[in-house]
């Protein structure tokens, strides 16, 4: 046994900037997929994988796993370029897309923490954030003691703000990256890439901008508003992307980088060996197969069918406010009303968040202390069937709500719990 006077202190040992982290919360912390509760919180695919695939290509699959995965993964990358890079080229002047463009990595928050490892140095350097934004960015900062600094989206139409942001940059030559997130999370807004090039364009910034495009397939014309085919030509663009949402493959954790070749290199570099796993690896490669496809079209079609269905539907409910956002993406962000008719609540925003999770068995997202989001619920588009109950029951829990003055519970922990609520992240 050790001994009672061991010099051993972990308070003492370790970094102090991982002592004070909270614990990282994701979805299905709180609420599991228990066959029961409809999940409209973490914009998964409800309706499932994007794959065509046969019993003997499984076989296949699993006969090789005595052996390790292909390190490179040129195969799987050679798919991501056949899927992004138009054909015929809409500007034969632009280099096209090649496999060492790409970066493999789980989920593409790998190569989220990835960038800042590379460019950002702990204690001094910084990333730049445009609130209201996805979490993991700040997260993935912090634990590498790098600060973040923020230039809020403009507050009326969630668009980006590059005239702010460049001020910004040349203010602080130790942001040496910038996080834009199009469509946005929570925002559902896509960016306008003219405003993105306008960041990149700085006159005297060295630094890195990193568009992440996880929900670019749920855009309107996803090849002329997704900004991966101009890594090409600007050396300082990352474009990130994942199988999670339009392919229904959250479960398998890959996401994609697209850079220019040297910024590649560095990422896989600093990579694990073996990053990506050959499960992972295979089912990728036969998402991106043409069968596999048609399949995640067909979803991705009943997905948009179904977000037109909920932004008609959702504004007739009685205490329901205003739909925020362009809706570009697989969720919407809508206000919770204190009372019909009236404003933007958070404590009933709450309060419908817990009551559709606990006594409904639907789970949405609380998202109302995000900046610019009183009162708002994020809500995934699930099947039509999903979307159907939801409105139901969203309709009784605030009836019920507005009947007894949900707004004022009197509880000294309402911002604890709401706090608590927001910071689930995805």
């Amino acid at each position: 046994m050790p001994s009672k006077t061991s010099p051993f202190n972990l308070d003492a040992c370790a970094r102090p900037s991982i002592l004070s982290l909270e614990p990282y919360r994701c979805a299905r912390d709180d609420y599991q997929d228990n066959g029961t509760n409809v999940l409209l919180d973490a914009n998964e695919n409800a309706h499932g994988p994007g794959l065509a695939i046969k019993p003997d290509q499984l076989d296949d699959i699993l006969r090789s796993l005595n052996r390790y995965p292909d390190n490179d993964q040129i195969e799987l990358k050679s798919l991501f370029v056949r899927l992004r890079q138009p054909s015929p080229p809409t500007d034969s002047t632009i280099p096209p897309l090649t496999p060492a463009n790409l970066f493999t990595g789980v989920g593409s928050d790998e190569a989220i923490i990835n960038l800042i490892e590379c460019f950002c140095v702990p204690g001094h350097e910084r990333i730049l954030v445009c609130p209201p934004t996805y979490g993991v960015y700040s997260v993935a900062a912090a634990t590498r003691d790098v600060s973040v600094v923020t230039v809020p989206l403009d507050s009326k139409d969630f668009s980006l703000r590059p005239a702010a942001i460049n001020a910004k940059l040349s203010e602080d030559p130790t942001i040496k990256l910038v996080f834009v997130c199009s469509p946005g999370n929570p925002t559902s807004t896509k960016i306008d890439k003219e405003a993105v090039r306008q960041v990149l364009n700085h006159p005297t910034w060295n630094g890195v901008v990193v568009v992440d495009e996880a929900y670019i397939d749920f855009a309107e014309d996803v090849q002329k508003s997704s900004m991966a085919t101009e890594v090409t030509t600007r050396p300082n663009l990352v474009v990130t992307q994942t199988l999670s949402k339009a392919f229904g493959l959250a479960g398998i954790r890959l996401g994609v980088a697209f850079a220019s070749e040297p910024i590649t290199r560095l990422l896989n570099n600093l990579k694990a060996p073996y990053n990506v796993s050959s499960l992972t690896s295979a089912v990728a490669r036969a998402a991106l197969q043409p069968d596999s496809l048609a399949v995640m079209s067909k979803h991705r079609q009943q997905i948009i069918e179904d977000r037109a269905y909920l932004l008609q539907e959702m504004p007739q409910v009685r205490g329901v406010g205003r739909i925020r956002g362009n809706n570009d993406a697989n969720f919407v962000l809508v206000e919770m009303l204190d009372r019909p008719n009236g404003k933007p609540c958070n404590e009933v925003a709450l309060k419908v968040y817990e009551r559709m999770a606990g006594q409904r068995g639907i789970v949405v997202r609380f998202r109302g202390k995000e900046l610019g989001c009183e009162g708002c619920l994020r809500i995934t588009v699930g099947t039509r069937h999903e979307c159907e109950g939801f409105l139901r029951e969203l309709g009784a829990v605030l009836e019920q709500l507005h009947a007894t003055n949900g707004a004022s519970n009197g509880h000294v922990d309402e911002e604890k719990k709401e706090k608590q609520a927001n910071d689930v992240l995805a």
